[in-house]
């Protein structure tokens, strides 16, 4: 995998901001006069659907990533994190949230999940890279729950797998967030990059 060229699948659940962070990140390589295309694969508006968009940096005709072409997972829950890799390439990378949204038959008692550490050991046992990033909890820490999703994308950018810091992000931001919320998406960013880094 090239840290200049990156395809990135991102996989989560209605009213997590998957979306949202599809396109600052987009704007980010934008900004940065990377070559970038972006896509919406599927998408639930209502909350708790499940919602895959993508992000190709470097260089690419096309928005869409066929099953094993993906470089990189970012998954903003566990199960989806799981059930995206399909979509990853031997020797990619997965970022992943470790918050859980119970899909509707397992919060109704028909069906299970899988653990954290069985979701853990089998992403691990197909991928280069991997990182399970307590995004809710440092959220809280800059602020709100609402900011896990920049936690997980601050992740990213600073593991130097794609041409983008954590700064490049927080600039962005500047001019693509509402004021009220700047500083504790800023300090989300951070929060998400010192995780990886301390790793």
């Amino acid at each position: 995998m090239s840290k200049d060229r990156a395809r990135i699948h991102f996989a989560g659940v209605g009213g997590q901001g998957t979306l949202t962070g599809t396109t600052l990140l987009a704007r980010a390589a934008l900004d940065k006069g990377i070559p970038v295309v972006a896509g919406e694969i599927h998408g639930m508006a209502q909350r708790g659907g499940v919602v895959e968009s993508s992000v190709l940096l470097g260089g690419w005709q096309s928005s869409v990533i066929s099953p094993g072409q993906a470089d990189i997972v970012l998954g903003f829950e566990a199960m989806e994190t799981l059930r995206a890799l399909p979509y990853l390439h031997q020797g990619g990378a997965v970022l992943s949230s470790t918050d859980f949204i119970p899909p509707p038959g397992v919060s109704a008692g028909r069906e299970t999940s899988p653990t954290l550490a069985a979701i853990e050991a089998a992403v691990r046992d197909c991928v280069a890279h991997s990182w399970f990033v307590p995004c809710r909890e440092l959220a809280r820490e800059a602020g709100s729950e609402q900011c896990a999703n920049t936690v997980l994308l601050g992740a990213l950018c600073a593991t130097g797998l794609i041409p983008l810091a954590p700064d490049d992000l927080k600039k962005t931001m500047d001019h693509a967030l509402s004021p009220r919320i700047l500083s504790m998406n800023h300090k989300a960013v951070d929060l998400g990059a010192a995780f990886v880094n301390q790793g």
